[in-house]
């Protein structure tokens, strides 16, 4: 059984300019420098004709683990993110597929970009499946609580860079 990922933000910003702040090369790497983690990179950054495709290498520490999953997997965890977003009518749809290294299992979810008075709604639902026998949906609620607050300090991060006019 898999645990549910749901994230809403809003910012006073519109979509285009929320869109630029969550997918530009710059965008990204300052996000990465700020909040990325371990090692964190941009592996593969492409713009397409309606939209981005990007991948992110995000490192955990295997001190900030519970011991379920360090008894699971020994030292760091690297987190490979695939985020794909495409222009759909006056907003962005964006998919992600996340990969945990060590750890049987997947992280997808699906983010919507849409204009909202005169600022930018997002909205971001998923799964977190892990398959391990018995300790399997305990931690995907550990990873399904790591995500949302990972989403939380990204929506921050935006909100900062919009601020900034960068």
């Amino acid at each position: 059984m898999a645990s549910r990922i749901e994230h809403r933000a809003t910012f006073t910003s519109g979509v285009a300019d929320v869109f630029a702040a969550q997918s530009s090369e710059q965008a990204l790497r300052a996000r990465l420098a700020e909040i990325g983690g371990t090692n964190a990179r941009l592996e593969e950054h492409t713009v397409t004709d309606d939209g981005v495709r990007y991948v992110l290498l995000q490192g955990v520490a295997s001190d900030k683990l519970p011991q379920a999953v360090r008894t699971l997997h020994k030292g760091d965890l690297t987190v490979r993110r695939e985020q794909r977003w495409r222009r759909e009518g006056d907003g962005y749809t964006g998919t992600t597929q996340v990969g945990v290294s060590g750890i049987p299992g997947d992280i997808t979810a699906t983010t919507a970009l849409t204009p909202e008075g005169s600022g930018t709604a997002e909205l971001t639902t998923g799964e977190v499946k892990v398959r391990i026998p018995i300790v399997g949906g305990r931690l995907e609620g550990f990873i399904a609580e790591q995500v949302t607050n990972l989403l939380r300090s990204e929506a921050d991060f935006t909100a900062k860079w919009l601020a900034r006019g960068t």
